[in-house]
């Protein structure tokens, strides 16, 4: 497997993690149901994987 395969694999299982962590941890949050609470909770796994890119990009140059 060439190393951006590789990359590739790696950012979606950490997203899908991510993903899993909050469909089944959400709801032991005890959080009231709002707009802001759910934009939060579905952009949160975008928001994590752009700063963990981000970072490694940065430390790349």
């Amino acid at each position: 497997m060439s190393m951006q395969s590789w990359f590739v694999v790696k950012v979606l299982v950490l997203s899908a993690l991510i993903s899993v962590g909050i469909k089944y941890g959400a709801p032991s949050l005890n959080m009231a149901p709002s707009t802001t609470n759910a934009l939060i909770l579905v952009f949160s796994p975008t928001v994590i994987m752009a700063v963990l890119l981000g970072n490694r990009w940065w430390r790349s140059l």
